[in-house]
């Protein structure tokens, strides 16, 4: 297996782990929480706001998820990249919680995301494939496409917004975590088109109040 590449744990090898951890700490009563750095801010800073989104995005994505259960092996291949993508938003609130003009240079480094673009890059790839065959939109397209598109949809939206939530730190992130987000958005809209697609349910395209439309290219 690659360097890069994410194994998914089993149901019965997560079982397997010990539950030591508490859920409740009581440390963050009073309103502050902890970056990875072990520094304290409010809950309100800039940081927590671009970590409560993309675990948010990351929430929408297992909903999406749950939705295309019992499908078919190709849309499952679907299911298995959107299971890494939430394991790399995990990696995206790493980088993001620890600042890089932070004195811990070893948590820096250990927090890193993609250098190499590869996760970027194969997002670009994924988009591609994905794309071949769909229909040519030349118009606004309307979130829609059955349960599971529209729920990718509103993960694509969520996205966005994390999206913005980085810029106020991008002095503080990799550039790259600036980068997968923003790709990760157009991988979102595709992929919700071409599950749409994939189960044979017709997309809502935007039609002006004067009723004016444009159809797809057969």
């Amino acid at each position: 297996m690659s360097q890069h590449e994410i194994q998914i744990k089993s149901p019965e090898e997560v079982k397997s782990y010990p539950a030591t951890i508490k859920v409740y700490t009581r440390t963050g009563d009073k309103g502050t929480s902890s970056l990875f750095t072990g520094e304290r801010r409010g809950k309100d800073d800039a940081v927590f706001e671009a970590l409560g989104t993309t675990d948010e995005l990351s929430s929408m994505l297992g909903l999406a998820i749950a939705h295309m259960e019992s499908t078919s092996d190709t849309q499952q291949q679907l299911v298995e990249r959107l299971e890494i993508i939430q394991c790399l938003l995990q990696d995206v609130g790493s980088n993001v919680a620890t600042p890089l003009n932070s004195n811990s240079q070893s948590k820096i480094r250990r927090t890193r995301f993609d250098p190499d673009e590869y996760h970027c890059t194969r997002l670009e790839q994924w988009i591609d494939e994905m794309s071949e065959g769909l229909p040519v939109h030349r118009s606004f397209i309307l979130p829609s496409g059955g349960l599971a598109a529209s729920t990718l949809h509103v993960a694509r939206t969520i996205c966005r917004r994390a999206e913005r939530s980085l810029v106020p730190l991008k002095d503080d992130i990799d550039k790259e975590t600036m980068m997968f987000v923003n790709r990760l958005s157009d991988f979102l809209f595709v992929a919700a088109r071409w599950t749409a697609m994939q189960q044979g349910v017709t997309e809502k395209i935007y039609v002006h109040q004067k009723g004016r439309v444009t159809e797809f290219d057969k």
